[in-house]
């Protein structure tokens, strides 16, 4: 019926930000590959693979599932990194602010997915840590 969504598959626009994930994702993980060894610090290298990990099992989950529901799955991800960020979160130490560091990385995550293209010109130096970084 019109007006109706298609429960059979996903629609267009499902398919299409679905398309733009994977493309960014592989975008973020090729920076990351292309930058010049580890960051000094062992704490950013440590969580620069640790972001690179979840993105490449998510990527992994996403694909793996039935093509049907690989947006489904997609779209309820960010559910789930946040009850992770949460969990971890809430096991600081309350002088470190950390609510006000997940809530302005969150908000950074979601700014960047905008400006992430497969290729823009320039290299990144690979850190996801560095929450400075603006185009």
């Amino acid at each position: 019926m019109c007006g109706e969504l298609d429960d059979d598959g996903p629609s267009s626009l499902q398919e299409a930000h679905y398309n733009r994930f994977m493309l960014q994702a592989r975008a973020l993980l090729s920076q990351r590959e292309k930058a010049q060894g580890a960051p000094d610090d062992p704490v950013i290298a440590t969580i620069d693979k640790l972001f690179a990990d979840a993105l490449s099992r998510a990527m992994r989950d996403c694909e793996a599932a039935d093509p049907s529901r690989r947006y489904d799955v997609l779209s309820i991800m960010p559910l789930v990194f946040a009850r992770l960020a949460g969990i971890l979160a809430g096991n600081l130490a309350l002088t470190e602010d950390p609510l006000r560091r997940v809530m302005e990385a969150l908000m950074h995550g979601y700014a960047e997915a905008d400006s992430i293209t497969p290729d823009h010109g320039h290299d990144h130096d690979g850190s996801f840590g560095h929450f400075g970084h603006s185009h």
